[in-house]
């Protein structure tokens, strides 16, 4: 039980797109990550993903609209549901996740973006 410094973790790593795991709340990850530029069309055929802006301004793109998040600002994303995080005017965004731990970065799709496994700071 200790206090975390989100910024101070942020500054810990540089890397686009590669998610750094920060805690473990029962069965779900609480990640951070920095975003720039467009990620890869995908969906997590089980599981949400809560993406919370705390820097920048990101734009969840479905296949039928765009939503505009800002900081301090919240989005689900319903299992099942396909969606594109990405970023314009080459602004780099900083998100916290909250997802579940069996979460694939890329659900089914296979991308160079694609990790694995998650970094833990």
């Amino acid at each position: 039980m200790k206090t975390l410094d989100i910024n101070q973790k942020l500054s810990k790593f540089t890397d686009n797109w590669q998610p750094h795991q920060i805690a473990i709340v029962d069965n779900m990850q609480v990640l951070l990550a920095k975003l720039k530029g467009e990620f890869v069309w995908h969906s997590h055929e089980n599981e949400d993903e809560l993406f919370q802006v705390i820097k920048g301004t990101l734009y969840m793109q479905f296949r039928d609209r765009t939503e505009v998040v800002h900081p301090g600002q919240i989005i689900v994303v319903p299992k099942g549901v396909e969606h594109n995080p990405c970023t314009k005017n080459n602004e780099e965004v900083h998100v916290l996740l909250f997802e579940k731990l069996s979460t694939a970065h890329t659900g089914t799709v296979k991308h160079e973006l694609t990790q694995t496994t998650y970094p833990k700071i």
